[in-house]
């Protein structure tokens, strides 16, 4: 890589430094595929990057919260190192590389909330029509915006207990569009989310990863649907992170999309919580996020 494309990966991750992003991955790595599979409400690009043919895949999200946007800047610098590691016939990586790329291909959405992250990191005015919206929502104040640009926080938006996340909402006085935690009137109602359970309903997921900021903790469990493998995978990426595993609190059961794989496509998903601090991290973490969790992203390439 450059200085200049290094440089890019240590700015906020708003849509021109995506394309940017975009444009020297399909610019330097020929075996890179990427293209939209969806629109968000104000008609951003959900990209999707893809390495190899075969049909089985294993998925990367990022970017499903507007202010967790460093988890798409990890995604993007995973996908330059995997291409770096191609191109440059990194022994350390081409062997996991080589042996992965026969069985499964390789995806990545680096950014499943794009007009969220717009809206965290340059304010009201990146919605657009719905910028009054956002303003009596967030109370003039964007920096910390989880939702999309209809206040629905696309990780309550998948059909996954739905009911008994909805009344948890209601008990603790979510009834609203909000900044976060609002599921929506009823599961899958944003086109963020059914951009993510389409491409999954017509593609065979052998394993997905979400990730979001910030904790350093794993989650990867969501009932009686659980696989049984996915324990034994989520403790050897503890220990390959350093990170510990959890239950998520109440308020955060059900509804989400690891919690939607797990129960509509019965296959190992796992929630990552990258960093600790208060979102948005800083993006001067993203080196130290990334070489503490590569081993554990080269093993997902394993399962």
């Amino acid at each position: 890589m450059t200085t200049n494309f290094e440089n890019l990966l240590f700015e906020n991750c708003d849509e021109t430094i995506r394309q940017q992003l975009k444009q020297h991955i399909l610019d330097n790595y020929f075996f890179v595929s990427a293209d939209s599979i969806g629109k968000s409400i104000l008609g951003r690009s959900v990209d999707c990057f893809r390495i190899g043919n075969k049909k089985k895949q294993i998925l990367f999200c990022g970017g499903v919260h507007g202010s967790e946007w460093i988890t798409s800047q990890l995604l993007y610098m995973l996908i330059i190192r995997i291409g770096d590691a191609i191109i440059n016939r990194k022994s350390a990586l081409n062997g996991i590389l080589s042996e992965c790329l026969q069985k499964y291909t390789l995806v990545w959405i680096p950014c499943v909330n794009p007009d969220g992250v717009e809206i965290a990191i340059h304010g009201s005015q990146s919605a657009k029509h719905l910028e009054n919206f956002v303003n009596r929502i967030a109370h003039d104040n964007t920096s910390h915006w989880q939702s999309n640009a209809l206040g629905v926080d696309i990780n309550h938006n998948f059909n996954a207990d739905w009911e008994n996340v909805k009344q948890r909402e209601i008990d603790n006085g979510i009834t609203f569009p909000s900044m976060t935690r609002y599921g929506g009137e009823f599961p899958e109602s944003e086109p963020e989310t059914r951009i993510l359970t389409r491409y999954c309903r017509e593609n065979s997921i052998h394993i997905a990863t979400a990730f979001h900021s910030q904790g350093e903790e794993i989650y990867w469990s969501f009932g009686e649907h659980t696989p049984p493998q996915s324990l034994k995978i989520a403790q050897r990426m503890a220990e390959l992170s350093g990170y510990v595993l959890r239950v998520p609190d109440p308020i955060a059961v059900g509804g989400g999309f690891k919690d939607w794989l797990i129960t509509e496509k019965n296959i190992p998903a796992f929630t990552v919580e990258i960093g600790k601090g208060k979102n948005p991290l800083p993006v001067s973490q993203l080196s130290d996020i990334y070489t503490r969790l590569e081993k554990m992203l080269f093993y997902l390439l394993t399962v």
